[in-house]
């Protein structure tokens, strides 16, 4: 398979994220490939969540490789970063669940040690910014890929996409955050999945059938509701690792929580200035 259609390109865009803990706990989570245009220059960036890297002393990101300009499937690079979390920011905003590392260091280490890497980052041209988000409808389609319990197709490398939709409004930011929720199956190892609003062939806009396709990156997974005990809900950060919930009454409702794609590009904004700072 080749990216040669909109769909087929999703699934080149998320690497494998495993992590572990000083304890020996692992766990596993998703990434993707993100391009940041500024001022006139391009800055390619993995971006996932916060918790997934949180306290590991060893990350595990897992490529897949490429020849002669086309993806090898079947044929990965993981390129392993060891200690605890420093090579990733964070959004200055500790209640957003969002880190990112630049994509363009481990590029150049993986090409040290004879590897080349194929990746189909999302760019300016599908990222929803704030006008954007505001003009979409109260309910869409949504399309996100990841690693949902650490499952994959083994044998080519590829992610696993899975579709919804939206729970809540994206113009809205649910209950004062900047988030918005999905009805979809979300379990662990989704952590850090891109959200699209994918749409082939034609969809509703402002109450009118448009022909043609459409592709707009809208937010990040990070979180999933549960129902614990009687009548009561739990908002719960996705974990990593494949273990049972907390307790026999813990049942997941099939709501995942979304941080805007607009938090991305905060992360990003922030790193870019931090670096900068540092070499001033």
């Amino acid at each position: 398979m080749e990216p040669t259609t909109v769909s087929k390109q999703l699934f080149f865009n998320t690497v494998r994220i495993d992590t572990r803990k000083a304890d020996g706990t692992i766990g596993s989570g998703t990434g993707f490939a993100f391009v940041q245009s500024q001022n006139g220059c391009n800055y390619p960036f993995i971006v996932t969540n916060k918790h997934v890297i949180a306290s590991s002393i060893s990350t595990g990101i897992t490529f897949i490789t490429k020849k002669e300009g086309k993806p090898q499937l079947g044929h990965g690079f993981r390129l392993n970063i060891e200690g605890l979390d420093d090579p990733w920011h964070g959004h200055p905003d500790e209640n957003i669940d969002v880190a990112v590392i630049p994509l363009a260091p481990l590029e150049t280490r993986i090409k040290e040690l004879g590897q080349e890497i194929f990746l189909q980052p999302i760019t300016k041209e599908i990222i929803a910014l704030e006008e954007e988000l505001l003009s979409l409808d109260a309910i869409e389609e949504v399309t996100f890929i990841g690693y949902p319990n650490g499952l994959w197709d083994s044998k080519n490398l590829t992610p696993i996409l899975r579709k919804g939709h939206t729970a809540t409004p994206i113009e809205l930011d649910f209950q004062g955050r900047p988030i918005f929720l999905i009805d979809a199956s979300v379990f662990p190892g989704s952590s850090g999945s891109p959200v699209f609003i994918l749409n082939q062939g034609s969809y509703i806009k402002d109450g009118g059938v448009i022909l043609g396709s459409r592709l707009i990156f809208v937010g990040i997974v990070a979180e999933v509701f549960i129902k614990r005990d009687i009548n009561k809900l739990h908002e719960l950060t996705l974990p990593t690792a494949n273990k049972q919930l907390a307790t026999v009454s813990d049942q997941m409702i099939d709501l995942g929580l979304v941080f805007k794609s607009t938090t991305v590009i905060e992360t990003i904004k922030s790193c870019i200035a931090k670096r900068e700072q540092a070499n001033t």
